[in-house]
């Protein structure tokens, strides 16, 4: 969930040392992706997921 309480679809790929994650926001099917390093932790790696898809919602929002 976001800041906002808005539900997130989360996903999980590992590749090598590295893991994508992708967020998707099923209200507007907006979806962002980042990649790091898998010794990071699941935990941080979904909280930086989470604020780059509140980032690319807010600029949406705000017509950017």
């Amino acid at each position: 969930m976001t800041e906002s309480g808005r539900e997130v679809i989360l996903e999980f790929q590992s590749i090598g040392n590295s893991v994508k994650v992708t967020a998707i926001d099923p209200l507007t099917l907006v979806e962002v992706s980042i990649v790091g390093a898998a010794s990071a932790g699941q935990e941080t790696l979904r909280r930086t997921a989470i604020r780059k898809l509140e980032y690319v919602l807010a600029k949406r929002r705000e017509g950017g």
